[in-house]
This record gives C-alpha cells, structure tokens and sequence, in this order.
C-alpha cells in the first residue's frame, strides 16, 4: 500500500504522527470502450454547445447552472476560496459508538503510527476500546474539510468519512403513512423465517460471481491470443508529519487545560452575584486563584 496523506491526529495536547491508507479497493474489472473493427480505443472530444467548436483543455472552466442563469467559475475564483491543508486529524468530541449512524459513512482510511507514536497511537486506541466511544474528528484532505469517525478495528486505528448533516436524505414513502397491522401470527412466522436463516457473518463466504465468471471470460479470450495491455498510474504519496510531546506531559496539560477553561467559565457565571455581595464579605480576604 502507498500512502495517501500524512499529518497527525491530535486529541487535546497529544500529537500522533500517522500515515493514511485506502483501506478499500473496488474488484471490478476496468473495462473501456473500442471501435468493434479493430480495437481502437474510443476518445471523447470536448465540443462547445454554442459554436461547435473543439475546445482545448485549457480553455474549459467550471460553472454552476441552476437552470436558469450559468454562473462561470474561473481558476482565479476559485482561488479567492480557503483551500485546506492542514495536517492535523483533530478530535473534537468522542461520542457514544451508537450515536453514529453508518448512514452516514464514507470512505474508509488505515492509519499508521509512525515508530515514535506507536505507544500514543495504543494508548488512544485502547481509551476508545475501554470508553466503547468514537471519536469525530475534523480533517483536510484534496484540499477540502471534511468530517469523519476514529474508531478501532482490530489492533488498528481507522477514518471514516462522514457525510455532513445536509448530504443526508430524508425519506418519506407514503406508503409507510398507513401500512397496515402487523398480527402476532405473521411475527411469529417472521421470526421462524429469521431462525432459518441465522449465522455468523464471515464475508469470505460471499464472491462476487459476475466479475469472478467476466475474468474467466477475459482468461479465455487471453489464452487464443486476444490480449489487451493496459497501463496504470501509480498514486504519489505524500510525507508531512508532526512533532512528538511527552505523552504524560501532554495529558497532563490537556487535562489542565480542561479544567482551567472549566474554572473561567464558572467564574464569568458568578461574576454578576460577586458584584451583589455585602459589604461584611468584601472585607474578607479575596481568595487566591489557581494558576496552571
């Protein structure tokens, strides 16, 4: 595997240099489109609607169209935008492992610590294993902030995207408005069928027999003599990375951190009743705020 980004996840002070890694790949078999003659690849040209004219690559912009009006982005537009590139995978809330919805995953990345953050990156994956908790983590990635879910799997540390809320459809069949009751009887057959069926889920059992029985078909045409070759380019890696703190030290400052923040909050809430007191209380020694 090659690795895709490089950066750091980060969860109050504690610094975690990883790598990211596609932790998927699709099985299906690239096929292209020929000239049935002899073979030839078919080439898409670019064509303008209006004048019919081939349009180089450089000359091609995006544009958003509501059906009404075409509104023309340029690459300077789209430059005036904050391009993301931060290297930071960074916690911001760990939430109940339920709460989130599979709904709304995304692509999936492996997570590789670095040989100085292998005992941070256990620790962080054995808290999440112990407080059965996951973490949602803000992130950039193709110069783009996304949102996603740490969480363990296996002896690893894995990213989900997640979709944000808006991505998220809502559905409203009105044939669920009024379905009908469901008896006791009909439950109980269900429950029978269930039954019948019941297992442990092992995904090696399943094979995909279309793209198993379209390669024995390629195998075959390749074995008279009627061979394709194709060529692929690799992904380039990208390296980055960020500085170690003392573990201890860096949970220690998070820690107090919190706290702080914790303590100037109360303090703002009481700020209006400290100016109500009496005047017997103000003629006691103020009491001496901790510092960290």
């Amino acid at each position: 595997m090659r690795a895709i980004w490089s950066g750091a996840v980060t969860f109050g002070l504690v610094n975690v240099p990883v790598k990211l890694y596609s932790a998927t790949e699709s099985h299906d078999v690239p096929l292209h489109q020929v000239h049935d003659a002899d073979g030839g690849r078919i080439r898409y040209e670019r064509h303008c609607e209006k004048d019919g004219k081939k349009i180089p690559y450089e000359h091609i912009v995006r544009a958003y169209d509501d059906g009404a009006h075409t509104v023309v982005l340029t690459d300077d537009d789209l430059k005036t935008l904050p391009a993301e590139r931060s290297r930071e995978i960074e916690v911001v809330e760990f939430v109940p492992r339920e709460q989130v919805d599979p709904i709304r995953f995304g692509s999936t990345y492996f997570l590789e610590p670095s040989d100085k953050s292998a005992k941070a990156y256990v620790l962080l994956r054995e808290a999440l294993e112990s407080t059965e908790r996951t973490a949602i983590v803000k992130f950039a990635l193709r110069q783009r902030t996304r949102l996603g879910a740490l969480r363990v799997h296996g002896d690893t540390l894995v990213l989900q995207g997640l979709l944000w809320d808006d991505e998220v459809r809502e559905a409203s069949f009105p044939a669920l408005e009024n379905p009908g009751d469901v008896t006791k009887k009909e439950l109980d057959l269900a429950k029978v069928v269930v039954a019948s069926l019941e297992g442990d889920f092992d995904p090696s059992a399943y094979v995909d027999e279309y793209q198993a029985q379209l390669r024995e078909l390629i195998d075959a045409k390749l074995e008279r003599g009627d061979a394709v070759a194709s060529e692929r380019p690799e992904a380039e890696g990208e390296e980055g990375g960020g500085e170690v703190l003392d573990l201890m030290e860096a949970l220690r400052r998070s820690v107090a951190k919190k706290r702080s923040s914790g303590d100037d909050d109360g303090e703002k809430k009481s700020a209006g009743g400290r100016k109500k007191a009496s005047a017997s209380s103000s003629d006691k020694p103020a009491r001496k705020r901790k510092t960290s």
